[in-house]
C-alpha cells in the first residue's frame, strides 16, 4: 500500500489558504499509485481556539465537502486529518476519513484535549473511544489525535480488534520532539501495528510545531520520516508485516484481562 503524508504549515483562522495549500499538494504530489493521503491536526482553522465559535466548521459540512471532492478526483482514501468542528453548539476537535468513492469512512473527536495549548478552555472532550475501519483496499486501520497518543488504552481496543495501521494526526509540539517519536514507537511495539503520523510544522504565532511526521512498522523500527520544515513523504507498506510480527510475538493472545485490574 502505498501512502502519502502531507506535512504543512497550518495557517490559524485561515481555511480557505490552507484548503488552497492541500488541493496544489494534491495536484503536485499524487499519482497513480497512491493509496492514502494523510492531513494533519485542526488543519481547517490550526488553533485560533478564541475564535473557534465563529470560525469552526459545523457538522463537518464544509469539510468533509472538500475532503469528498479530492477523493473522487484523484480516486484516493484520505485519512483526513482533523478539523475544528461545531455540534449541538460545542466545538470538538474531529478527525474523520473519506473513501476514493467519496464515502465517510470514519470519525472520532478526540477524549484528551491538551492542556498545554488550552483545548480544554475552549473545546469539549469527545465522549467514544477510536473504532477500527475499513479503507478501500479492506486494509483495517484507526485514526487518533495528538494528545491521545499519551493514552496508550485508547490504540489498544481497535489493534486488540484487528486494526492493522494506526493513524495518528497531529500538531505536536517541537519542545516535546523526543516524547513524539518514542510514544509513536511504542504504540507500534506494544501493538504489532504500523503506526503512519502525519504532524505539523512551523510556528503559529505560539507554537512551534514539530513536524517529523513518521511510517514505523510494527517491529517499532522507523521506515520513512520527515525533519521539522514542509514537505511530503511517500511509502510504500506491507501489511502482511503485521500478521507476521502478531504471530512471531503474540500478544494479544497472552493478554491477561482476567488480571488487569481497571
Amino acid at each position: 500500500m502505498n501512502i502519502e503524508i502531507f506535512q504543512f504549515k497550518v495557517e490559524p483562522a485561515n481555511v480557505t489558504l490552507n484548503e488552497q495549500t492541500i488541493s496544489q499538494w494534491f495536484m503536485n504530489y499524487v499519482t497513480e499509485e497512491t493509496d492514502v493521503v494523510v492531513l494533519p491536526e485542526m488543519w481547517n482553522n490550526g488553533y485560533a481556539l478564541p475564535q473557534l465559535h465563529q470560525i469552526a466548521d459545523s457538522d463537518l459540512k464544509r469539510s468533509y465537502a472538500f475532503i469528498k471532492d479530492l477523493a473522487e478526483q484523484y480516486q484516493v482514501d484520505i485519512v483526513a486529518g482533523s478539523v475544528s468542528n461545531s455540534k449541538d453548539d460545542k466545538i470538538y476537535n474531529s478527525a474523520f476519513s473519506v473513501a476514493k468513492d467519496g464515502t465517510l469512512i470514519n470519525s472520532y473527536d478526540k477524549v484528551h484535549l491538551v492542556p498545554m495549548l488550552d483545548e480544554p478552555r475552549f473545546m469539549t472532550a469527545g465522549d467514544m473511544v477510536p473504532e477500527k475501519f475499513k479503507l478501500s483496499s479492506g486494509i483495517e486501520a484507526t485514526q487518533i489525535i495528538c494528545y491521545d497518543l499519551r493514552f496508550p488504552e485508547l490504540l489498544r481496543y481497535p489493534a486488540k480488534n484487528g486494526a492493522q495501521i494506526a493513524f495518528y494526526v497531529a500538531q505536536w509540539p517541537e519542545v516535546r520532539s523526543n516524547h513524539w517519536t518514542a510514544l509513536l514507537q511504542a504504540r507500534a511495539i506494544e501493538n504489532n501495528i504500523f503506526i503512519v503520523a502525519c504532524n505539523g510544522c512551523g510556528d503559529d504565532g505560539n507554537t512551534l510545531y514539530a513536524g517529523q511526521s513518521v511510517i514505523i512498522n510494527p517491529n517499532g523500527e522507523i521506515i520513512a520520516q520527515l525533519k521539522e520544515k514542509p514537505g511530503h513523504l511517500t511509502c510504500d507498506i506491507d501489511i502482511g508485516e503485521v500478521e507476521k510480527q502478531r504471530e512471531a510475538i503474540p500478544v494479544f493472545k497472552n493478554l491477561r484481562t482476567d488480571l488487569y485490574k481497571k
